[in-house]
């Protein structure tokens, strides 16, 4: 099953790094947003990767260029340019690199997809954000439900701190807890290749038209995550992440 990264958004948002870089390309822990999710998906199995690119898509697309290159101890023949791998840490992952448009909205960039994706179901996952996600159980949960589709629902994370007030005194307190109410889409989406059906044009914005038609048809089935999940709109969310990560305990690291 091929899983498209959609990473081809401005990130207006957090213009103090994507200026320079898409937002999927921002680093943690000195690897880009992007490699931290495929390793999510690798680590349960799923290794074919679509990224459907846009702004700044050059980034992109040197950093998976260079990559086997950069994760490799090779021997070279100057005078040929031919290169021996003498060994190599590069993972086992087949990565195509699809330029969808500078302009170009989440489902149009997917329905520009639809013949790398052929007639079979595949998956959807933002490339900005980051969870333990447990994504073989998501697969089951999309088969088992007969539906079209599948969201992975979570529930975001408190931008403060909660506290329980008894009288004039704090009983409970607790820095930005994941909020208790309420489900939001969190991506890491599962479709059935009649999806393109519901996708209409390069202005087509997936969780819009496309969504709220397949919810209203019965075909939208939700897999509730209660576990981590973060995105990375922010250069606070940012360090937040970085933090998780120089401690050795980053809860989105499913694979060794």
């Amino acid at each position: 099953m091929k899983t498209i990264l959609l990473a081809g958004g401005k990130g207006t948002r957090f213009a103090e790094e994507t200026s320079v870089r898409p937002k999927p390309m921002v680093e943690i822990g000195g690897q880009p947003l992007l490699w931290h999710v495929m390793n999510m998906y690798a680590s349960h199995g799923y290794h074919d990767f679509v990224v459907a690119c846009g702004y700044k898509a050059e980034v992109i697309k040197q950093f998976f260029h260079l990559y086997s290159i950069h994760s490799s101890d090779f021997s070279i023949d100057l005078a040929s340019g031919e290169r021996t791998v003498i060994k190599t840490a590069a993972p086992p992952w087949k990565v195509a690199l699809i330029d969808t448009g500078f302009e170009t909205m989440t489902g149009g960039r997917i329905r520009r997809l639809r013949s790398v994706i052929g007639d079979e179901p595949f998956m959807v996952s933002y490339g900005d954000g980051v969870g333990n996600v447990n994504i073989a159980a998501l697969v089951d949960h999309h088969r088992s439900s007969g539906c079209l589709a599948t969201v992975t629902a979570v529930r975001p994370p408190a931008r403060f701190g909660a506290m329980t007030i008894a009288g004039h005194k704090v009983k409970l307190f607790s820095e930005k807890p994941q909020t208790g109410e309420g489900w939001i889409n969190g991506g890491f989406f599962v479709f059935e290749p009649r999806l393109f059906d519901y996708l209409d044009g390069d202005q087509c914005i997936l969780e819009r038209g496309p969504l709220e038609k397949l919810a209203a048809a019965g075909q939208l089935a939700a897999y509730c995550h209660e576990g981590f999940w973060q995105p990375v709109d922010t250069l606070r969310e940012k360090q937040l992440l970085e933090n998780l990560w120089a401690s050795g305990e980053a809860p989105w690291k499913t694979w060794t």
